[in-house]
């Protein structure tokens, strides 16, 4: 199993552009109705990052990929997602089987929680990576084949996205509405699926 990380980032950007007015949609509910645009600005510039030069390695093109995230989204989600990629990036090195790219997966999750301080349950993409990181953690350990992993990832992404609806956000914009945002489906949930998704797309 291997993920290449060009296709990753380029369906990434796809996912994203198509489902860009469902993000902003999902944001004017509980924050500032610029996901779906910040988004989709980031990962544009990511994509021209990566045609404009292709990284030698893996690890520098998710590297690459980090910085155009963090200077190109606005408020919270391009640091979180710039950290998802540097994280990522540093622990995948050279591995191309499931159980490195779960373990990658992972620190992906764990810089993301670190930089956020946000937990499963807070109404944030945590409550999408989280379950889809311990999906892929049980699917590596049951010796379930690349494909099946992911696929696995995915599913468990989409049901903590959908868990988000009737939660009370405790981090994020969505926090100060209290509780007034339970009912609103979380944008960085949301998001955050759409980059599980892109994964399995990449799949090779």
């Amino acid at each position: 199993m291997r993920v290449d990380a060009a296709i990753w980032i380029r369906e990434f950007a796809a996912l994203v552009d198509a489902h860009a007015e469902e993000l902003t949609a999902l944001d004017a509910a509980v924050g500032d109705a610029d996901h779906g645009t910040n988004m989709r600005r980031g990962l544009a510039a990511a994509v021209a990052a990566l045609d404009d030069s292709t990284p030698a390695t893996p690890a520098e093109m998710y590297k690459q990929t980090a910085m155009a995230l963090i200077r190109g989204i606005g408020g919270a989600s391009g640091p979180l997602y710039g950290t998802f990629f540097l994280r990522f990036g540093t622990a995948i090195d050279s591995g191309s089987g499931t159980a490195d790219f779960a373990r990658a997966f992972r620190a992906g999750l764990e810089g993301v929680i670190a930089r956020g301080k946000a937990e499963p349950g807070d109404k944030t993409m945590v409550d999408a990576l989280a379950p889809a990181a311990d999906a892929l953690d049980e699917q590596v350990a049951a010796g379930t084949s690349g494909p099946d992993a992911l696929d696995a990832a995915v599913a468990a992404a989409e049901t903590g996205r959908d868990a988000t609806t009737p939660l009370i956000a405790r981090k994020g914009r969505a926090s100060y509405l209290g509780e007034r945002s339970a009912g609103h489906r979380d944008p960085g949930a949301t998001s955050a699926v759409l980059l599980v998704r892109a994964a399995r797309r990449a799949l090779r």
